[in-house]
């Protein structure tokens, strides 16, 4: 099932290897807003909310160790298009010990701080008994993400995308099924939801891990390699660092806008909750696909083939863009049915907030769509820090904006909805300029 993407029609290899990515990652959003639907249908806003606010808190402490395996997955990409096995083999090594290290950690961290997580994120007495609930249980799946994670990065780099969907569509569908059971059936609330998660979670984890560890020939001989070089350290170390801290400092600024929005109360929580997960689903396909084109150039850049770099880019860009447009008429024309399957239609302030949320992001979908391609650029072509420097921008710009125009009367929770998607095209601009003034030195 691996594909050389060094090889054939740009287009073709780019949509074979994409689609089955974002197929995969449109399922592993299955896990969040199975737990939303289910819990905001049938527990009320209140629950929502406390849901809704875990899952800004687990995607921050998830993009940690998605960041670190990316990284790696860009490492693994070019030692494959550069066919050199033992330094593929090697830097598997050094990068499962690193990463595996830091995933124990962070679990262990994420517990020892839950009672400080109340005050850094503003949430109120009425939502927070149902968060710490539902955090204590789905902490437990930290150490699963990873595994998934791991494996699937590993995969992809080889150029297999269709394997981590079938391993993700299984623990997708279970997911719902437990949900249904542990929620309706066994009636244990916000808890039986973490539990359905963190179970299907495993599933997937531990599933792809064993299929990896047997059937990949990449992994054969793999127990011999004893002695990792420090210059593999300090290769993997500086792409997975770098990218772990552009993906972390993107939820960090998001985790910050979490906490603005609690202030303003359960409703504005409960729209964000819904309205955030539809928005998820919304751009998730892009940023798969630029994940997908990331690894495409990685490949190429691997095997020194700077025509079909330049090639994949204009097909990139193309394809982002018309996908990102259509969606947004979509979400803003479908803004109140969307909000809806989250929500009961009685809850009108929760309904008209969600609402004007996606009208706001919706019709800037594109934004979003090509600062996911500048991210998957940089980091393939080794240049993982100039995402960071995008991140910073587009972060940064959300968060200062988000503050500073929802203390203003005319715009208020508004102005938390507008700083997004200026971020974006700061960050845009920001990344083009710096690819058309440096393109010969970075392409190599």
């Amino acid at each position: 099932m691996d594909q050389d993407l060094t090889k054939g029609s740009v287009m073709g290899s780019m949509l074979r290897f994409a689609v089955p990515m974002i197929l995969g990652n449109l399922l592993q959003q299955c896990y969040n807003v199975a737990d939303t639907l289910i819990v905001g249908k049938f527990l009320g806003s209140n629950a929502l909310a406390a849901v809704g606010s875990s899952f800004t808190l687990m995607t921050f402490l998830t993009s940690i160790l998605l960041g670190l395996c990316m990284g790696s997955g860009a490492v693994f990409s070019i030692r494959f298009g550069q066919r050199d096995m033992d330094g593929l083999r090697e830097s598997i090594w050094a990068s499962f010990a690193l990463i595996a290290g830091i995933a124990l950690f962070l679990n262990a961290l994420a517990f020892a701080a839950l009672d400080g997580i109340r005050s850094f994120l503003q949430v109120p007495e009425e939502v927070w008994g149902s968060m710490r609930e539902y955090l204590l249980v789905v902490f437990c799946g930290i150490s699963a993400t990873f595994l998934y994670n791991y494996f699937a990065a590993f995969l992809r780099a080889v150029g297999n995308s269709v394997v981590p969907l079938i391993f993700l569509a299984g623990s997708a569908g279970l997911n719902i099924a437990l949900d249904l059971w542990y929620v309706l059936g066994l009636r244990q609330g916000v808890a039986g939801a973490a539990k359905a998660t963190v179970i299907a979670q495993y599933v997937s984890g531990v599933g792809i891990a064993v299929y990896a560890l047997l059937r990949c020939p990449q992994f054969s001989g793999i127990w011999s390699c004893r002695k990792v070089r420090g210059a593999c350290v300090k290769e993997i170390a500086g792409f997975s660092v770098l990218t772990c801290l552009q993906q972390s400092v993107m939820n960090l600024g998001i985790l910050m806008v979490q906490g603005l929005v609690n202030s303003f109360g359960p409703a504005i929580m409960a729209a964000f909750a819904a309205a955030v997960k539809i928005d998820a689903f919304a751009y998730m396909p892009v940023q798969d696909f630029g994940n997908a084109f990331s690894t495409f150039i990685a490949q190429n850049f691997g095997a020194k083939q700077k025509g079909r770099i330049r090639e994949g880019l204009k097909v990139a860009v193309i394809a982002a863009v018309l996908f990102s447009t259509t969606v947004s008429a979509v979400v803003c024309i479908f803004a109140r049915p969307l909000m809806e399957l989250f929500i009961d239609r009685a809850e009108t302030e929760v309904i008209w907030e969600g609402v004007r949320y996606l009208r706001i992001e919706g019709v800037f979908y594109s934004g979003i769509g090509c600062l996911f391609l500048l991210y998957g650029l940089y980091r393939a072509l080794g240049k993982p820090g100039m995402s960071v420097v995008l991140t910073a921008i587009s972060l940064g710009t959300r968060v200062l904006l988000a503050y500073l125009l929802s203390a203003v009367p005319a715009f208020g929770v508004a102005g938390i909805w507008w700083a997004i998607p200026i971020g974006w095209f700061l960050a845009d601009a920001a990344g083009i300029a710096y690819y058309f003034k440096e393109r010969e030195k970075i392409l190599g």
